[in-house]
């Protein structure tokens, strides 16, 4: 017994497929940036860190990577919060550091007005990270973007 067979791979297919996929992706990264202002969670004065400074980085698309940006220097600080502050000095009495003054650190938490936006928060984007309330939001806009992509191209 001998069996053969051909197959044929449509790429102008497969091509629409991935296109449509990345403005699945796209979409879904607009819904979270909508989703993430409506929670009103990102701490807010002017807006700024919120509105204009935020958006949706579309540059590296075509590798299946979007991202969601905060142009200012202070959005790295107020989400990752890496300042330590000062609480203690004390200077040292034995061994190579005798007579040494040396000052005890603690994180800083982050403090704001809730003013604003009621639900500001120093991470506010976990809640739509794995294992957060929102952890399959994105998987779901995707999916519900995709679907609908697909049914307007006719596939």
């Amino acid at each position: 017994m001998q069996v053969s067979s051909r197959i044929t791979i449509d790429t102008v297919a497969v091509n629409q497929l991935c296109d449509l996929a990345k403005e699945a992706l796209v979409q879904t990264a607009e819904a979270l940036h909508t989703e993430v202002q409506n929670a009103q969670v990102v701490p807010r004065d002017k807006g700024t860190l919120q509105n204009e400074a935020m958006f949706v980085d579309k540059s590296q698309v075509d590798m299946g990577r979007v991202s969601i940006v905060h142009s200012t220097p202070y959005a790295r600080r107020w989400y990752f919060n890496p300042e330590n502050v000062p609480v203690n000095e004390y200077t040292v009495r034995r061994g190579k550091r005798a007579g040494k003054t040396v000052r005890a650190y603690t994180a800083h938490k982050a403090t704001f007005s809730h003013n604003e936006n009621p639900n500001a928060k120093d991470h506010w984007f976990e809640d739509w990270q794995e294992g957060g309330k929102h952890g399959d939001f994105c998987r779901k806009k995707f999916k519900f973007y995709y679907k609908q992509l697909l049914r307007g191209s006719g596939r």
